[in-house]
């Protein structure tokens, strides 16, 4: 079992953290990994964020049956807008990757701004998805 490190110094005293997509998927099935490094950074008072995009792929892939279940999921977490700064910002990095020969995914860019824009650190189940050394990244292995 992964443990989770809330740290000191994003919003207020404790880290902010955005959870990718990967995780709340695991989260939404109920896998015992995700529910407790969760639990673990409640614990620590941490409530965690996620942005537009993330519902968007949420939904996108919801079981009929999770319906209710993504709602309330969704209900406990705090909502990152995303802005003009959020776009600019994933519009270079995306630029800047292609220009070395690396394509990103735009979904991924604004979830990784949105992640910045809190101050936060990004949850993943790929971090090989978010390249952008201005993010602080943690893996949190998917499917446990």
């Amino acid at each position: 079992m992964h443990s989770v490190t809330a740290t000191r110094g994003g919003l207020g005293d404790v880290a902010a953290f955005l959870l990718d997509t990967t995780v709340l998927i695991d989260l939404l099935r109920g896998r015992s990994g995700a529910v407790q490094r969760i639990r673990e950074l409640r614990d620590a008072g941490v409530i965690p964020y996620v942005c537009a995009v993330n519902v968007e792929e949420i939904v996108r892939g919801l079981r009929e049956h999770e319906y209710d279940t993504a709602r309330t999921l969704f209900n406990g977490m705090r909502l990152v807008p995303l802005s003009s700064e959020e776009g600019w910002r994933a519009g270079e990095w995306r630029r800047s990757f292609a220009r070395r020969g690396r394509t990103l995914a735009q979904a991924d860019c604004l979830i990784a701004a949105a992640a910045l824009s809190v101050r936060g650190h990004l949850a993943t189940g790929n971090p090989k998805d978010f390249p952008m050394g201005e993010v602080v990244v943690e893996h949190w292995p998917t499917g446990e």
